[in-house]
C-alpha cells in the first residue's frame, strides 16, 4: 500500500504585531494581519486535496491549536519553541513515514500543480527545496523525515541570501532536488504580483 505524503503549513495567528511584522512596518500591523489571514484562507482551500494529507504547524503553541481561524477539519500540530529551523526540524521529525514538504502561508503563487511536483522530485531524491529569488526557500521537503541528520537546519542564516544553501549544508550527502522558483511576501513590494485562486 503506498504511503499518502504530509504537506504541513507553518502558520502564525494572524495577530497585529506579531504575523508578518516587516509587512507590517510597510502597510501597517493591523493591515498586514488582515492580508496573512486571508492569504491562508485562501492557500486551505487551494492546497487542501486528497493526493496528500494537510496538517497545520502552529504558532504560539496553546492559541494556534486552538484558533478558529483556520478550518476546523484541518489536524494541528503545535511549532513548539527554538529558530525557524528548530521548529521545521521538529514538525519533521514528529511525522509518520513517509514524504513530507513544508511550506509556509506567505506565498500567494503556490498551487496543487507545484506541491504534485515537489513531491514527484522526492521520488528520486532525499530533499527537495523550492527557491525563493531573495535566496530563502518556499519549501522544503524530505523524503525520510525521520531520518534527518542530527544538525539538520541548525546554524542557518534566516532571512538572508544564504538561507537555502545553508540549509542544503546541513543534509550532506543528501541526493537534493530544486522546483519551481516561488517569492514569498515580506515587504509591501511583494504584494504587487497576481496570485491564483
Amino acid at each position: 500500500m503506498r504511503i499518502k505524503p504530509t504537506l504541513i503549513v507553518m502558520l502564525k495567528e494572524p495577530r497585529p504585531g506579531r504575523v508578518k511584522t516587516r509587512l507590517g512596518r510597510d502597510i501597517g500591523m493591523g493591515a498586514a494581519a488582515w492580508w496573512f489571514r486571508h492569504q491562508t484562507a485562501r492557500l486551505l482551500r487551494r492546497l487542501d486535496d486528497p493526493r496528500w494529507q494537510l496538517i497545520l504547524a502552529v504558532a504560539p503553541d496553546r492559541d494556534g491549536l486552538q484558533s478558529r481561524v483556520w478550518p476546523a477539519h484541518l489536524p494541528r500540530l503545535p511549532q513548539g519553541g527554538g529558530d525557524l529551523g528548530a521548529r521545521m526540524a521538529r514538525v519533521f521529525r514528529s511525522l509518520p513515514p513517509g514524504p513530507a514538504c513544508i511550506i509556509g502561508g506567505d506565498i500567494p503563487g503556490v498551487t496543487p500543480a507545484h506541491v504534485a511536483r515537489a513531491f514527484a522530485a522526492l521520488g528520486g531524491h532525499d530533499a527537495a527545496f523550492g527557491p525563493a529569488p531573495d535566496g530563502g526557500y518556499w519549501l522544503i521537503g524530505l523524503r525520510h523525515p525521520g531520518r534527518a541528520p542530527a544538525g539538520f537546519l541548525t546554524g542557518v542564516r534566516w532571512s538572508t541570501e544564504h538561507a537555502m544553501a545553508d540549509s542544503i549544508a546541513t543534509l550532506p550527502g543528501h541526493r537534493i532536488a530544486r522546483v519551481d522558483t516561488l517569492a514569498d511576501v515580506d515587504t509591501a513590494a511583494d504584494l504587487a504580483p497576481a496570485t491564483p485562486d
